[in-house]
């Protein structure tokens, strides 16, 4: 069997000491010289050396990993969420690791507790609504955290948002405006996560100023387009302009599987519009309209306020709302 390499032993052959090749191998290498540098690469090298990321997590203040935890790794927004984290991390030599909580607790309780023995440095989180139980197990491990796209509260905690709520609000308002009669919303549980909460509370309120009320349709996240496709049969009017706003991106598409036979009649008729999606919305018959978040935008001002403060710099303004954006598509009226 063949003999592991250690640190020591790298040090030893490279005529240097354990804490300058730890250093080489963290990416500290402003005060060491060229030299140093290229004889400490060239017995890893010759030695095919490669270092624990778990022993190294238990000897250093710092591995220059961030764990990050998103409710649903599967939709484009969440991609772009990542990638913005990832960007900006690997530009300034951090690692990410990634789990997928599906919005459940005890899903995101194994992830803290698993990342935390793996000495993440700090946590970038899209957290549920029951989170907050999580936040004082962080910070006793003395432990930064950013949460993204969701807060568990307004106070205290770093956060990185859009203006969700104003941007639904304000769309309604438009739509109401367009002289719809009835308004229907379909959304996956709103209590799961802010956001949602932010999203079906703004589309209620532009109904309200406007003395307008909503049939609204909590479903499951796992609900199908047949299913969806009988819900809406029940509840659409013929010669009655109705809206349908769906509130979660990943149902946007069911919902327009569900109206395959009543794409003619958009925006006449029937609008909808829902959230993100740009992948397929932009090219679909009749395009969609949707609120556009800026998900990649999310995770890299996510990173750089985590990174921000893991370095003691405090550059970084701790709470940011970033600004949503509306795609007037056919399935409602044009807007500018």
């Amino acid at each position: 069997m063949k003999e592991k390499i250690t640190i020591r032993d790298i040090a030893e052959r490279a005529g240097t000491s354990k804490t300058t090749v730890s250093f080489f191998l963290n990416g500290k290498t402003d005060k060491m010289s060229e030299e140093t540098q290229a004889r400490i690469a060239q017995v890893i090298k010759e030695t095919n050396y490669r270092p624990s990321i778990a022993a190294r997590s238990l000897n250093a203040k710092e591995t220059r990993l961030i764990g990050v935890i998103i409710g649903d790794i599967t939709n484009t927004f969440a991609n772009q969420i990542v990638k913005g984290i990832d960007d900006f991390a690997r530009d300034n030599r951090y690692q990410l690791i990634v789990g997928n909580s599906n919005y459940n607790f005890e899903n995101e309780k194994g992830y803290v507790n698993r990342m935390l023995a793996m000495g993440v440095d700090g946590f970038i989180i899209q957290p549920s609504s029951h989170f907050a139980e999580l936040i004082l197990k962080i910070k006793q491990e003395n432990k930064d955290v950013v949460f993204i796209d969701s807060q568990v509260s307004m106070d205290k905690e770093k956060w990185v948002k859009t203006n969700n709520y104003e941007s639904i609000l304000n769309v309604g308002t438009h739509l109401i405006n367009d002289g719809y009669d009835e308004f229907i919303m379909i959304t996956a549980d709103p209590h799961v996560l802010s956001t949602r909460l932010e999203r079906t509370t703004g589309f209620l309120h532009a109904l309200e100023t406007k003395g307008k009320t909503c049939k609204t349709h909590v479903v499951a996240d796992d609900v199908t387009s047949d299913a969806l496709r009988d819900l809406l049969y029940n509840e659409l009017r013929f010669g009655v302009r109705t809206i349908i706003f769906v509130a979660n991106c990943f149902l946007l598409p069911r919902v327009y599987l569900a109206l395959k036979d009543y794409r003619n009649l958009m925006p006449d008729t029937i609008g909808l519009i829902g959230f993100d999606n740009t992948e397929w919305t932009n090219f679909s018959s009749p395009t969609v309209t949707t609120i556009v978040q800026p998900a990649y935008d999310e995770g890299y001002q996510a990173a750089s306020i985590l990174i921000d403060s893991l370095k003691g710099e405090n550059k970084q303004i701790p709470n940011q709302i970033l600004k949503c954006s509306v795609n007037w598509n056919e399935s409602t009226k044009q807007h500018n």
